[in-house]
């Protein structure tokens, strides 16, 4: 009885050993086929030597309480080699000293300008209000040529804007967004970040978002959103998008469906951001993103709960065992049979993971964490799945919303 049910653990090992090399495997070569395909906000600084962007440049920040986190965007933003840029604040109610730290940054640096807000309209989104009211109210924002809506939680590399104007004439779009490069200083940054942006990229594949055709997936990352004015405007600028609790996904479908030409690139260090302080703020955000992401979906954010933590944790986890028991246990003439799935197996899942920290600049080091960080995610899209059916409120910018299921 011992032997029979050793034999059918070897079988449902070797299973799950094939099935780990296959998908980490598809990984690895979407990965380097991504890369091979796209240019990154990088590649943009060539572009804009062998073709100086010419446009005229807004940069909007919309702020509610970034005391902590407005001296360094602003100072990013006067490093910026681009000489037609102009730069907006938009205070969304701030109860902290954003204000003070904002002026003290900006100095007498007259290409800044700041605008308070002291109420958000029932029916608005607090921080797309803000992104409308800074453009609203400045004559910076209505007489640019371009749009850049960034965070003030981000930072740029001095040369950011203007590889990204260049980026955007010589690819022909109306909208370019940057996935930004993740700061990675807290466990959990270390940990779970990774894998849990790897998930959201996962759903929104960069080629197929950057495509041009049916097959297109419409997506955006509202760190940084590069409009033309011309196609800001023919969407319907935040107005269009005011009760969006994730904006950039709207807009994204917007400029799709009105038949402008958008992108998203990798920001390769060129657009840095620190997203959340703490575990518990992580948490909160990464389940709005999430349920927004899935389109309210529950069974949705319960199939990847599942998946998650299967694909990044049990598979590679199962590899292991079966070279272990391919050791104590196998007889000669199947052990290395098992030691080369299971090793090969393993190998996939470390390749596959290696590929996509590389490619988001996480540190290597980090990698054998996903075992445990695809865990944590997991239970991520688990409690996002729960808040819905429970209705529980997301706080976020200063309000409280209530969101509904979409398949209950």
């Amino acid at each position: 009885m011992f032997e029979i049910a050793l034999e059918i653990l070897f079988i449902l090992l070797m299973a799950s050993a094939v099935v780990c090399a296959v998908y980490w495997g598809a990984v690895t070569g979407h990965v380097s086929m991504t890369a091979r395909k796209l240019p990154t906000a990088r590649d943009g600084i060539a572009l804009a030597e062998l073709s100086p962007p010419t446009q005229k440049v807004c940069v909007i920040v919309p702020c509610h309480n970034e005391a902590g986190n407005i001296a360094r965007l602003i100072a990013s933003l006067k490093d910026q080699d681009y000489d037609r840029l102009k730069v907006v604040l938009a205070l969304d109610r701030c109860t902290d000293d954003t204000l003070g730290v904002a002026r003290d940054a900006i100095g007498d640096d007259a290409r800044f300008e700041i605008v308070e807000i002291t109420q958000c309209p029932d029916d608005w989104a607090g921080k797309v209000h803000a992104a409308h009211t800074g453009y609203e109210s400045t004559e910076h924002a209505r007489n640019s040529e371009v749009l850049i809506f960034t965070d003030a939680d981000t930072w740029l590399d001095p040369a950011c804007v203007r590889a990204c104007v260049a980026l955007l004439n010589d690819r022909g779009l109306d909208f370019l967004s940057l996935l930004s490069t993740l700061n990675a200083q807290t466990w959990y940054e270390r940990i779970v970040q990774p894998i849990t942006a790897f998930e959201l990229a996962r759903q929104y594949p960069l080629l197929r978002v950057n495509r041009s055709d049916s097959r297109k997936r419409a997506f955006a990352n509202g760190q940084f959103m590069l409009f033309t004015s011309e196609s800001y405007k023919a969407i319907g600028g935040h107005e269009a998008v005011k009760s969006a609790i994730l904006e950039d996904i709207v807009f994204s479908r917007k400029i799709m469906h009105a038949e402008f030409a958008g992108g998203l690139l990798l920001a390769d260090n060129m657009l840095k951001c620190r997203m959340y302080d703490t575990w518990e703020e992580y948490i909160r955000g990464w389940k709005r993103i999430y349920t927004e992401s899935a389109n309210r979906e529950v069974k949705r954010l319960r199939r990847y709960a599942n998946r998650t933590p299967m694909l990044c944790t049990a598979l590679p986890l199962s590899c292991v065992l079966l070279v272990l028991l391919s050791i104590v246990a196998a007889d000669e003439s199947s052990r290395l049979t098992h030691l080369l799935f299971g090793g090969i197996g393993f190998a996939a899942w470390l390749i596959g993971v290696g590929s996509v920290y590389r490619m988001s600049r996480a540190p290597l080091i980090d990698v054998p964490m996903v075992l445990v960080g695809a865990v944590l995610t997991g239970r991520i899209f688990k409690a996002a799945a729960d808040d819905l059916v429970a209705g529980t409120p997301t706080q976020w910018g200063g309000k409280s919303y209530v969101r509904k299921a979409e398949d209950m």
